[in-house]
């Protein structure tokens, strides 16, 4: 584990809880080594999460022949050497989001993993909600019917084929997605990397803005033009808790795009850093000339669809929203908790690590893929190019 903060912790639990949640679990999963800049992390990693050793220097973890994953939750800016430095190792690499701090980068650490040749694999945990895998298994053109298969023999998240004419949808027409959090509004919040472009990459666009982009790639399709409004609202904060100087913002604290599917469909996309009374509230509707459907983070339990193909009738006969519950009904091998448990955001972080473990146990590429990264960093950068102008931008393509 490169990097014990909070992502560092999150994942060590997701490794951790493998084989109590999954039966069989795909691997033995050993805590070997942990890299934390601080001391006090370092102790933490070893005490409390059981690692071996800790050390502060990444590059201890790739010396190792007894260590096959590196998983990184490191600051932005970091991504890039850790990544290629582990991949030059021969490591199974698992990179938190974003991949990197733009797509020239995103675009070299694709290429360092295809000559590697081993299993990467992005942080686009979003993905493995029960609500939008069902979803993804209904936009998908190979099947709308619900998978009895395990995670390894068919994965609905990852695997399935989608193209803009969908199974359920039909033809997409429109959508939106937004992903609000509060907290950035109280204008004495000190500074920290992540209000940093140099360490950051971006801010609201970057931080959450790269999730909402992925759902849509995921359930929509690929973005091919956006147009940005990216704007800073709190210009500068105190440089520590409590302190009297102050130091410039250089990312965005809200950003706005308009975004063009590539078969035309136009949509909004929104993050905020500022929304007051948000929490964590990440939301995708897709409209198409088949049926509609949309999810909402704070309401995990359900998918919501609409099928348009039904019939009218006298009353309304069966037209109308249905609620599909999702719940905690992930394929098998997963055994605990049951399908009836409502879910939570744990469990996705943890439902995508065994994702990463089976590929990397069953030497199949790594989904989400760095590709995947790198088509969000590819938006992500049309976007900073439309915010200065706020002119259509085109999303370079492979």
């Amino acid at each position: 584990m490169i990097g014990y903060g909070f992502m560092g912790r999150m994942h060590t639990y997701a490794y951790a809880s493998l084989p109590f949640l999954y039966d069989p679990p795909p691997a033995k999963i050993r805590l070997v080594g942990a890299c934390a800049a601080s001391e006090a992390s370092r102790r933490l990693a070893i005490e409390r999460a059981g690692y071996e050793f800790a050390t502060p220097d990444y590059r201890d973890l790739l010396a190792r022949d007894d260590i096959q994953l590196i998983n990184i939750c490191t600051p932005n800016y970091l991504h890039h050497e850790q990544v290629l430095a582990a991949l030059a190792a021969g490591k199974h690499v698992y990179c938190d989001k974003p991949l990197a701090m733009n797509s020239a980068q995103a675009e070299e650490m694709v290429e360092a993993a295809k000559r590697a040749g081993t299993t990467c694999q992005i942080t686009f945990h979003n993905r493995f909600s029960p609500a939008v895998m069902r979803a993804r298994e209904m936009v998908s053109t190979s099947d709308s019917e619900p998978s009895e298969h395990s995670h390894s023999e068919r994965s609905p998240h990852s695997h399935s084929e989608r193209s803009e004419e969908s199974a359920f949808l039909g033809e997409i027409l429109s959508f939106r997605a937004i992903y609000l959090h509060s907290g950035y509004q109280d204008p004495e919040k000190p500074m920290t990397w992540r209000m940093q472009i140099e360490k950051s990459g971006g801010g609201a666009i970057v931080d959450l803005g790269s999730h909402a982009i992925d759902l849509v790639h995921h359930l929509a399709g690929p973005i091919t033009r956006v147009q940005a409004n990216l704007r800073t609202v709190i210009q500068e904060r105190p440089i520590s808790k409590g302190s009297s100087e102050k130091a410039p913002v250089t990312v965005d604290d809200h950003a706005l795009l308009h975004a063009e599917l590539s078969n035309g469909a136009l949509g909004t996309i929104e993050a905020s850093r500022i929304a007051t009374g948000s929490i964590d509230d990440l939301k995708i509707e897709i409209h198409g000339t088949r049926g509609a459907l949309r999810y909402e983070l704070m309401d995990p339990n359900w998918l919501w669809v609409y099928d348009d193909t039904k019939p009218h009738a006298p009353l309304g006969g069966d037209r109308g929203w249905t609620r599909i519950e999702c719940v905690q009904s992930y394929p098998k091998p997963a055994a605990l908790p049951g399908p009836k448990s409502p879910i939570g955001w744990t469990r996705f972080h943890i439902a995508s690590i065994f994702e990463f473990v089976s590929n990397v146990v069953n030497s199949r590429p790594g989904n989400p893929s760095f590709e995947d990264g790198l088509a969000a960093q590819r938006v992500i950068d049309a976007a900073a190019r439309s915010g200065q102008t706020v002119a259509w931008e085109r999303v370079e393509m492979p």
